[in-house]
C-alpha cells in the first residue's frame, strides 16, 4: 500500500498535470487511501496515553468522581490559559449556555439575538427558557453573526446578544462590544468551536475568545479542539456576581447544602473528564499549531481552483480551525461530496439547515428572505478532514481528488 501511495504522489507532484492525465488517473482504481478520518481522536490519544492513564488513575485512587480536586484544578488551569477570573465547569456546552442565560434571568417575554447558522443548541436554549430567539443573518466572509444586523434587531426586550465563534474564528467582537455598551445589552460568547482563538481590539490588545463578553461558554465534546472523553462544558467570566450565580444555578440553585434559593439545574463536570482535560489543555497550544499548519497546506493546494473558495481569515481574529470549511460554488457541493466519499474521503456539511428553517422553530415565523447569506452558505459549505494527526500525505490525496473533480466538471 505504501509503495502504491508513493508512486501516486510521485506521479502527481507538484500539481502541474494536464487535464487529460488527471482524468486518466481518476479512472484508475488504485486511487484510494485508508485511514482518513474527519477527526482522529485515537491517534491523538495514543501519543499521550501514559499521561491520560496517570490522570485517570489519580481519580480512581481518590474516588472523587463528582466535583473533587481534578475539577477544581482544571477550572484554575483553564482560567490561567484564557485569562478568565472565573471558570464554572458543567455537564456540556448546551448546559453552559443555559446556565449563562439563567444567570441573566432570561425568560418569557425576553429576546435574545443570535444566529441560526450554527449547531441548534444556541437557538434551542433560548426557546427552552421561554424567550424569543431573534435570529439575524451572517457575514459571508467569516460565517459569523452580522454585527450591523444585530444592532438593527435590538428592542427594549433584548436581554442578551449571543455571537457564535464559528469553525475556529471569532465574530466581530469590536463591533459587537460597541453595540453592547451603547445599548447596555450583555454579550454571551458561544465559544464551543474557537477556544484558544484571540481577538485584537483597536489598541491591538489580544484577548482570548470567550473572555470579551460578560460571559463565555464552551463545550468539551470529544471532537472539539479541547475535548474530553464524554460530555463537558464550562462558563467563563470576569464578573464575580455572574460567576456566583452560575455556580449556584449549576448546583440545583443551592447557596449552601439543602438551601435552594433559586431554581437551578444539575450540571457538573465529572472528575475523570476533568483529569483528561487537564492533560489535553497542556497540549492545546501544540494542537492549535498542528491545525493551523494543516490549514496552510490545504490553502497551498486548493487556493487556485475554480469554483472553490478556501477559508478567509478576518483581520482581527486568529483562526484555530475547528473546521476547515470550503465554499463549493455553482451548485456542485453535493456532487463533490459524493465524489470524495467514493474515494474514501469523509467530509461534513455544517450546517445544512439554518435555525430559522428548522421545524422546531417554525412558530417564531422567521422570514427566509432575511437569511440569504445563511441559506447560500448552507448550500455551499463543505468541511474537509481537520485534526491534529492529519498529515501531508493524506492532505495531498484529499486535494488531488478535489482537483480532479473540479477540472473534470469544468472541462
Amino acid at each position: 500500500m505504501q509503495q502504491v501511495t508513493n508512486r501516486m504522489l510521485a506521479f502527481l507532484k507538484p500539481f502541474h498535470l494536464t487535464r487529460i492525465r488527471l482524468r486518466k488517473f481518476a479512472q484508475q482504481p488504485r486511487m484510494t487511501m485508508e485511514g482518513i478520518q474527519m477527526v482522529d481522536l485515537i491517534g491523538q490519544h495514543q501519543k499521550i496515553e501514559n499521561e491520560l492513564q496517570q490522570a485517570m488513575g489519580r481519580v480512581l485512587e481518590t474516588g472523587a468522581f463528582v466535583k473533587g480536586p481534578e475539577v477544581k484544578a482544571f477550572a484554575e488551569e483553564l482560567g490561567t490559559f484564557t485569562g478568565a477570573k472565573h471558570v464554572i465547569p458543567c455537564g456540556n456546552g448546551t448546559d453552559a449556555l443555559q446556565i449563562a442565560m439563567m444567570a441573566l434571568g432570561i425568560g418569557p417575554g425576553d429576546e435574545v439575538i443570535t444566529t441560526g447558522f450554527t449547531f441548534i443548541s444556541t437557538v434551542e436554549v433560548v426557546a427552552l427558557l421561554g424567550a424569543t430567539p431573534v435570529l439575524v443573518d451572517i457575514d459571508p466572509i467569516s460565517f459569523t453573526i452580522d454585527a450591523a444586523q444585530v444592532e438593527e434587531a435590538i428592542t427594549k426586550r433584548t436581554k442578551a446578544i449571543v455571537p457564535v465563534h464559528l469553525f475556529g474564528q471569532m465574530a466581530d467582537m469590536t463591533a459587537l462590544s460597541t453595540i453592547s455598551e451603547k445599548h447596555n445589552v450583555p454579550i454571551i460568547e458561544d465559544n464551543a468551536q474557537a477556544i484558544g482563538a484571540q481577538w485584537s481590539d483597536r489598541s491591538q490588545r489580544a484577548m482570548q475568545s470567550g473572555t470579551i463578553g460578560l460571559m463565555g461558554t464552551t463545550s468539551f465534546f470529544p471532537s472539539k479542539n479541547l475535548g474530553c472523553m464524554g460530555d463537558g462544558g464550562a462558563v467563563i467570566t470576569q464578573d464575580d456576581d455572574m460567576a456566583a450565580r452560575c455556580r449556584q444555578i449549576a448546583n440545583h440553585g443551592m447557596s449552601k447544602q439543602y438551601h435552594h434559593d433559586v431554581v437551578g439545574i444539575n450540571s457538573r463536570l465529572d472528575g475523570l473528564q476533568a483529569a483528561i482535560l487537564r492533560v489535553k489543555l497542556q497540549h492545546l497550544p501544540d494542537y492549535i499549531k498542528a491545525r493551523q499548519s494543516a490549514a496552510k497546506r490545504y490553502d497551498a493546494m486548493l487556493h487556485n481552483l475554480p469554483g472553490v473558495t478556501i477559508p478567509i481569515r478576518v483581520a482581527n481574529s486568529t483562526h484555530v480551525f475547528h473546521q476547515y470549511t470550503l465554499r463549493i460554488l455553482e451548485g456542485k457541493r453535493d456532487a463533490m461530496r459524493a465524489y470524495l466519499q467514493s474515494k474514501g474521503i469523509p467530509s461534513g456539511i455544517y450546517y445544512p439547515i439554518p435555525g430559522h428553517a428548522q421545524k422546531a422553530f417554525e412558530t417564531f415565523g422567521y422570514n427566509p428572505e432575511f437569511f440569504g447569506e445563511s441559506l447560500q452558505a448552507a448550500a455551499e459549505v463543505l468541511s474537509l478532514p481537520m485534526h491534529t494527526e492529519l498529515n501531508e500525505e493524506q492532505q495531498t490525496f484529499i486535494c488531488e481528488a478535489i482537483r480532479i473533480f473540479v477540472l473534470d466538471i469544468n472541462d
